[in-house]
């Protein structure tokens, strides 16, 4: 098995962030599996198959083998980019919209059987940060090291806000909070895959932890469980 870091856990608990820095420090590459849903939900929507909530679930089953999901490095922003398609769409992935209904798109089983072989392909190279919901529990169930990121809903829903105001996002606290508690119901109870802590994964609660000592804490398990 290849050196592979899962870190799993509810949204806005920063994942992508800690994964980021993770990999930065590690030399390892971060893949960011949220940017992929995210950019599905995005396909869809542009394409019609996904208004006023409602999914055209066969519409879009029908259109995924047109789908090309990629990532491309950015040494200004020292990150992997999402490519849609040929397009990076980083930046509107990153969209409350596309929050709002990325977690009806990730309970699609043809979604994300796709994602999963994307992912497993993802990381034949060696020294892989993954970040997700099922990480640890589907895609690499063998991965060496496995993380449980969580945090209060309270918690994660004002650092959200507090992320999409600094952006400029015109969104309120209640809005936030709504939107966290919506995808922590969907996440959890899909069929397919619901995040889940895997049994051998270590639960890291960051309610009290900033983004620096999260990473810390977190170093400290890969290290030990990697040597």
């Amino acid at each position: 098995m290849h050196k592979i870091i899962a870190i799993d856990g509810h949204s806005s608990t920063g994942k992508s962030s800690l994964s980021k820095q993770i990999s930065k420090q590690l030399g390892f590459i971060h893949i960011d599996t949220g940017a992929m849903y995210r950019a599905i939900t995005l396909f869809a929507m542009r394409h019609g198959f996904l208004e006023n909530g409602e999914v055209d679930k066969m519409g879009l089953i029908e259109k995924l083998d047109e789908i090309d999901i990629k990532f491309d490095y950015n040494a200004a922003t020292e990150k992997n980019e999402i490519i849609l398609n040929g397009e990076n769409v980083e930046k509107e992935i990153r969209t409350m919209e596309v929050s709002n209904n990325v977690s009806p798109i990730a309970k699609i089983d043809e979604v994300r059987t796709l994602l999963v072989k994307i992912q497993r392909a993802l990381a034949q190279e060696d020294g892989i940060v993954m970040d997700g919901r099922d990480i640890g529990t589907v895609v690499f169930p063998d991965a060496p090291v496995k993380i449980f990121l969580t945090a209060s809903a309270h918690v994660r829903a004002q650092r959200r806000y507090d992320e999409l105001k600094a952006k400029g996002v015109d969104v309120t606290l209640e809005e936030v909070t709504a939107n966290v508690n919506a995808r922590d119901k969907m996440d959890s109870e899909r069929a397919n895959s619901p995040l889940k802590k895997a049994e051998d994964a270590v639960e890291v609660n960051n309610d009290d932890l900033n983004a620096e000592e999260t990473v810390e804490a977190v170093l400290k398990i890969i290290k030990e469980k990697l040597g």
